[in-house]
């Protein structure tokens, strides 16, 4: 190295260390020629492309800027660039999720809450409506949703208020409704999908009631489409005759087999075995509107008549129903059909 400063032809330009000396006889002799014309030139040789980026988290959208790189190549120019200092944060992207709140601001609720639900107010604390964490009035008062307010500054809910103030007093302290709104209040639990709330509902009456029926129901798969069946039938011949009310038959049997008078003493039940043969002699069907039967379960006739008059009623339509006598039809021999024929009363007005 020359002690007066200048730099021999085999440093880059810019440094002060000496660079190995080259062997040309180790190289090809295309690439040793290449090597001697960069030393003769007082240029650096070419280097490897290197792309250096230094981003903070404000700037990790940015693209890097022009001085951040170091690059050379064989053409012309072949200085090297200075890498700007790096930035002195880290390089991380703090995006915070999206959020249905305005601006992306969590929205914040005092802890006395004034609220406005269709039109019924109510005032309550923050910590009641958040009581249970997987319910819809817990999301909704999280301050990840933007709830909006009346001209009071009440925070509104869509929703009848007609039966919020039971969801409240269950919020506040596990209190239930009165027999006679379980079913009303058991919807708005299903609405803001209150889970304690529902399963205390649905373990008392009328809602055990009713699953204790429904299971009695499911024996009869085809129950709905007849209810529907009685409905028409009904309604078409009531306009037909531009009359108030309009009367039906209907068959409601609970045994597998018809009887006769004359199968008891031979018998002595009403249930009995035959074979596939003489089974296909008593098949027939009533000569009625609708027919439910045959079932098998503890409950009876008059307990399915109660629920297709109890079913619509629910649906504000006016049933009665009285026994009229057997269907009697001649089957074979000296049997006859004796299910029991019922006739209903459908009242529209």
């Amino acid at each position: 190295m020359q002690q007066n400063g200048s730099a021999s032809p085999g440093c880059l330009e810019g440094g002060d260390r000496e660079r190995p000396s080259l062997s040309f006889s180790q190289l090809p002799v295309a690439t040793s020629t290449r090597v001697r014309r960069f030393i003769q030139e007082r240029r650096s040789l070419p280097l490897p492309r290197v792309m250096v980026v230094f981003s903070s988290a404000g700037d990790s959208d940015k693209p890097p800027p022009g001085n951040a790189m170091i690059s050379s190549d064989g053409g012309a120019e072949g200085s090297a660039r200075k890498a700007a200092p790096a930035s002195p944060g880290p390089s991380l992207s703090l995006t915070k999720p999206l959020r249905s709140s305005v601006g992306g601001q969590e929205q914040e609720f005092p802890e006395i809450l004034s609220l406005n639900v269709g039109g019924t107010y109510f005032t309550t604390r923050l910590s009641t409506l958040q009581r249970y964490d997987d319910t819809m009035l817990a999301a909704m008062f999280s301050g990840r949703y933007h709830i909006p307010q009346d001209a009071e500054g009440r925070y509104f809910i869509d929703r009848d208020g007609q039966y919020f103030g039971d969801v409240l007093n269950f919020l506040r302290e596990g209190e239930l409704p009165p027999r006679e709104r379980v079913r009303a209040v058991h919807r708005e639990a299903q609405y803001y999908s209150i889970g304690p709330l529902l399963e205390q509902l649905e373990d008392s009456q009328p809602l055990t009631g009713e699953k204790v029926r429904q299971a009695f129901l499911d024996l009869l798969p085809y129950y709905r489409d007849n209810l529907e069946r009685i409905v028409e039938i009904a309604k078409l011949r009531a306009m037909q005759k531009k009359a108030r009310f309009a009367k039906l038959k209907i068959c409601v049997y609970k045994e597998e087999m018809p009887i006769t008078p004359y199968e008891r003493p031979l018998f002595n039940s009403l249930r009995f075995e035959r074979s596939d043969s003489e089974a296909k002699l008593f098949e027939h069907h009533c000569e009625v509107d609708v027919s439910f039967g045959p079932w098998e379960a503890v409950a009876d006739v008059y307990d399915l008549l109660h629920c297709i008059v109890s079913d619509l009623a629910e649906r504000g339509i006016s049933a009665e129903q009285q026994c009229i006598g057997v269907c009697d039809k001649h089957l074979i021999n000296h049997y006859y059909c004796k299910r029991p024929i019922y006739e209903f009363k459908i009242t529209w007005w």
